[in-house]
């Protein structure tokens, strides 16, 4: 029979494996972007345990696999990482009150393990990490196996042979002459846990720590990344009922930008829904009354809201951060970002709490938990804004003690659309309509650099090669920056697109962007209008957004 300190042991071999293995991981991701996450994420949930288990005595199975279970939820990262924490929760399940755990009970913990993952996945793709632990659960299954070790090398044996099916499942696997990151990271727990079992336990490797572990992951209020100079004076925002020969919105945006800066004009069929700074709101009103009725009027002094918002910030902080539901306060947002010109941009735009994190630095559920009940309202909204954050913000909105939704916003650009759709007075049902549509409207393009060879899709890459992608698929590699610019942004327009937003990373200089930008307005012509904001997001040299 398996007992509690046995299973602990054999958990700690297993995160200690694949932390000394997680380069190994990283380097099976089949996308050359530089992110390799797979183990990193992996590595961090599961290491999230290791203290909690490390502080039991005498567990009980049942014990130790609850304590892993939730260490693995709040620190889940990534899609990976999510989708182990769902693992063990159901393996935490199915031992639940158990003293020991025989063979057998292992081979129904795992069943109820890949259940609860699978379950979480909205379209499930073989191939992954999902296949790995799913054969091996099967096969755990057929066997009557009872002896508890000998169960668990019957599971490691079998998810080798299912990692090495990846590529027979993933053509994009198989061309890349790759197994599946996920899955192999699985193996490496695994066989970590069994070395664990058979008295020969890994250590953990000792490594200086890297830049990412080092980031603080922790809730960022938003109205702080104002800290730098404040150049116009009020936020000023309202929505033109269109009259029926309204000038073209271009018009709008063009004058606004000669008063002020962080202009934002969505035309949207009968309505047009304008964002700006300036020092001249007045102007800005009389411009907008050119075009139709006024509706929805907000100005807002951002000098005075910046210090409001840093005294409530530090008062916030000396509690935890967590704030009770206010009944006074219907909806709140939290936003997921990486640089302080975006952090800057979503607080303007209603965001009440940001989260660091991005492409190359997942947070975990635990953190965008720690987001949302900072928050005081009765409705939070998630803005995760990367594919690879959704589901922990899922698992985040499941723990929370209040209302949260979870949009699907995969890119910075969705976000941003998502937020400047919000309507303060709709129901939720109505904005979360309106939020989601918003997402399709929007085209995104991303200007990343390959961090190895590789050979994807067609691509032959370089190691240094700048990356063009088009709503998250690649299109294109170059060399020159400025071609990449031009070449994926007009790549991305419509026949209908009348704005492009530059948001530059902070690889790139304000006069190199200045530049870039110049030249991109040159090519374009006077249909499309194009800004430039500064992100300072790491990793992207350049987002865009098409409207």
């Amino acid at each position: 029979m398996l007992t509690g300190v046995q299973l602990k042991e054999a958990i700690l071999s297993g995160a200690a494996n694949i932390k000394n293995q997680r380069a190994r991981v990283d380097e099976l991701n089949v996308f050359p972007v530089p992110d390799g996450d797979t183990g990193t994420n992996m590595s961090m949930t599961i290491g999230n345990a290791v203290g909690e288990l490390s502080a039991l005595t005498r567990p009980a199975v049942g014990e130790t696999a609850r304590v892993a279970a939730n260490a693995l939820l709040r620190g889940a990262r990534g899609n990976s990482g999510v989708i182990l924490s769902l693992l063990f929760r159901g393996i935490a399940k199915s031992l639940k009150g158990k003293e020991e755990a025989s063979g057998q009970d292992l081979a129904e913990a795992m069943r109820l393990g890949v259940k609860m993952a699978y379950g979480a996945v909205m379209n499930p793709t073989e191939g992954t990490i999902l296949t790995v632990a799913r054969l091996a659960a099967e096969a755990a299954a057929r066997s009557e196996e009872s002896d508890p070790i000998a169960m668990v090398a019957l599971l490691t044996e079998e998810m080798e042979r299912a990692l090495e099916l990846t590529p027979t499942m993933l053509p994009v696997l198989k061309k890349s002459g790759v197994v599946d990151a996920g899955g192999f990271g699985l193996v490496t727990i695994f066989k970590g846990m069994l070395l664990g079992l058979q008295g020969e336990p890994i250590k953990a490797e000792t490594e200086q720590k890297p830049l990412r572990e080092s980031l603080v992951m922790s809730p960022v209020d938003a109205a702080a990344e104002y800290d730098g100079e404040i150049t116009f004076t009020y936020c000023t925002e309202f929505i033109v009922m269109k009259d029926e020969n309204a000038r073209d919105a271009l018009a709008l945006r063009a004058f606004l930008e000669t008063i002020g800066d962080s202009a934002v004009v969505v035309d949207a069929d009968d309505i047009i829904k304008v964002h700006v700074h300036t020092d001249h709101p007045g102007r800005a009103i009389e411009e907008g009354l050119t075009f139709g009725q006024l509706t929805k009027l907000k100005i807002e002094n951002m000098r005075e809201q910046h210090e409001t918002r840093k005294k409530n910030n530090e008062s916030r902080r000396q509690d935890d951060d967590y704030r009770p539901v206010s009944e006074d306060t219907a909806y709140g947002f939290v936003a997921v970002a990486a640089g302080a010109g975006l952090h800057a941009l979503f607080a303007d735009l209603g965001v009440n709490r940001m989260v660091s994190g991005g492409q190359t630095m997942n947070p975990s559920t635990d953190d965008i938990l720690k987001a949302v009940q900072s928050v005081p309202a009765k409705t939070v909204f998630v803005l995760p804004n990367n594919k690879n954050i959704i589901m922990a913000a899922e698992q985040a909105a499941k723990l929370a003690d209040r209302k949260v939704c979870v949009l699907q916003s995969r890119t910075i650009p969705q976000g941003i659309a998502a937020m400047l759709a919000f309507d303060p007075e709709g129901s939720l049902e109505e904005n979360q309509i309106a939020m989601t549509h918003a997402l399709d409207r929007v085209g995104t393009g991303q200007i990343t650099f390959a961090a190895r060879d590789s050979d994807f899709d067609g691509h032959k890459i370089k190691q240094g090669e700048l990356l063009a992608l088009e709503n998250g698929k690649l299109a294109f590699t170059e060399r020159d920056l400025t071609r990449t610019l031009i070449r994926l942004t007009r790549g991305l327009l419509r026949r209908d697109s009348s704005f492009v937003t530059v948001i530059s990373g902070s690889d790139v200089t304000d006069r190199q962007a200045e530049q870039d930008v110049e030249a991109l307005r040159q090519k374009l012509g006077d249909r499309v209008d194009v800004t430039l904001l500064s992100g300072g997001q790491p990793v992207y040299y350049y987002l865009i957004s098409v409207e």
